[in-house]
């Protein structure tokens, strides 16, 4: 039995096969998928994989190297918290505690409501101001625990 597509997907997949003989491009249609459907269902695998040419395995191996594309629907705010060398020296450990407290979920969760999604990140580049924090793409630096609250309440 096959999976129905989410709305756009077929056209999309459709617009996306590599022209005759060309390549594939499998990281572009994850992308375009992601960016449709907010995160890549395991379910579309052999529909991505068809519409490029490849194997279910090879769309899994390259949705598995990237942490940014979600295979689980993610909350309507994501909180990324930088745990590079820099944030953790400067003490990341104790954000994410107060982001833990707050929201009341860990990494790789999202709240009951919906609402936020916890992620660790290896590192955002801000590290002249660390401990920093990306909110929905949003920088921000030198965040301390007692900004937490503030911080997290202006995008409720």
């Amino acid at each position: 039995m096959k999976t129905p597509l989410p709305n756009g997907l077929d056209d999309l997949l459709v617009r996306a096969r590599p022209p005759h003989g060309g390549p594939p491009d499998i990281l572009r249609v994850l992308h375009a998928v992601h960016d449709l459907c907010g995160h890549i269902d395991a379910q579309l695998i052999p529909a991505i994989a068809h519409s490029q040419g490849v194997t279910e395995a090879e769309v899994a191996g390259v949705l598995s190297y990237y942490p940014s594309l979600n295979t689980q629907a993610i909350g309507r705010h994501r909180v990324q918290v930088c745990l590079g060398e820099t944030c953790f020296a400067n003490r990341c450990d104790r954000v994410v505690e107060a982001i833990r407290t707050k929201l009341g979920i860990d990494f790789g969760q999202t709240t009951s409501d919906g609402r936020f999604t916890l992620e660790p990140v290896s590192c955002v580049g801000n590290c002249a101001v660390s401990p920093s924090v990306r909110i929905d793409g949003a920088l921000h630096g030198r965040v301390r625990p007692s900004d937490v609250p503030g911080l997290l309440d202006h995008y409720r």
